[in-house]
Parts: C-alpha cells; sequence; structure tokens
C-alpha cells in the first residue's frame, strides 16, 4: 500500500448542517463532485468528505452508535502562535464549541481544540517542529522531527529526504525543553 491519504470521510448526523458549517463557518468551498448525499472539500492534496453517519457505518458493516472520545482528531497546522489565536477567535465568533483554549503544550508547540457539529474534534496548533510551506504543506527537507517524548521534554533530531526516503542526518540527538 502506497504511503498516502487521499480521503477523510467523516460519518455525520445531518448532511446539509455540517455542510453549511464547513462552507459557512470554516469558510471552505464545496466540490462540484458533491451531491445531496455526500459533501467534499478538497484540501491540500487530500480531500475531507461528509456522508450521513449511518449510511457510513452502514458501508463498512458496524455498527453506527458510538459517542464519547472518537479515538483521533484532526489538526490544522499554522505558522506561528499567533495565527493559533486569531483563528481561535474567529471561529469563537461564528459561535464553535472550543473545547481547549489556546496553550503551550507539552510536546513543545502551541494549540487549541475546536469541535464541528457532530463532535469531531480538530486541533488548532502551531508545531515547531513541523515546518509548512507556503501552501501550507509539510516541508520535511529539514524537518525537524519529534522523536519521544518523555518527562516534559521532547528528544528530537534533524532529518533530511535522501532518495525518497527520511534518514538521520544527525544522530546528536539534544533536549528541547517544553
Amino acid at each position: 500500500m502506497e504511503q498516502r491519504l487521499t480521503i477523510i470521510t467523516l460519518g455525520v448526523s445531518d448532511l446539509k448542517k455540517s455542510t453549511e458549517f464547513y462552507e459557512n463557518i470554516f469558510g471552505w468551498e464545496k466540490s462540484e463532485s458533491s451531491n445531496e448525499y455526500i459533501s467534499f472539500f478538497t484540501l491540500n492534496g487530500i480531500q475531507l468528505a461528509l456522508y450521513g453517519r449511518n449510511d457510513l457505518a452502514k458501508d463498512a458493516t458496524v455498527d453506527s452508535n458510538g459517542n464519547g472520545f472518537k479515538g483521533f482528531t484532526i489538526s490544522h497546522k499554522t505558522k506561528s502562535e499567533k495565527e493559533v489565536d486569531q483563528l481561535i477567535n474567529n471561529l469563537r465568533n461564528k459561535g464553535v464549541k472550543i473545547v481547549k483554549e489556546p496553550q503551550k503544550a507539552d510536546w513543545g508547540g502551541y494549540s487549541s481544540y475546536v469541535s464541528d457539529l457532530d463532535g469531531n474534534l480538530w486541533e488548532i496548533a502551531f508545531n515547531p517542529f513541523i515546518p509548512l510551506d507556503k501552501s501550507g504543506n509539510v516541508n520535511i527537507k529539514n524537518q525537524l522531527l519529534t522523536m519521544a517524548i518523555s518527562n516534559g521534554a521532547a528528544l528530537a533530531y534533524t532529518s533530511t529526504v535522501r532518495r525518497g526516503s527520511i534518514e538521520p542526518s544527525s544522530r546528536q540527538a539534544s533536549k528541547i525543553l517544553v
């Protein structure tokens, strides 16, 4: 299997309301391939799809009853802490539920969580260890990778991309206080 994502599909309780949330609150544009049964939003290289929760569960042959923490979050990375604050304030003004106020994170970044209409958690975060290019894509050419988080410090090393795989350019690890 190739190492890539193509579509993330969220099972939603009300397709029309959820589509309006992503269009009007997040300000995203629905793709032309959307129809009355599914909504697609083209992101940077992948698509987010919204589909009826019961229909999605039926398609996957699983029970649609699920509540509490879903075991995953969706992340929107920013280029600065200030951008996190601005985005959260904008979403708050639009009535979005802020689950966690912006704050320094144990892993060395700055993050907040918001919830969409179906309780899907979106992390809005600045991660200094994951540089973004001008388009907001992860820039892996000289990425600082977090290797382990232990006792309030992140153990990290610098890596470079060689022949399509990531190889460490330095085995010297350094502690980054968080």
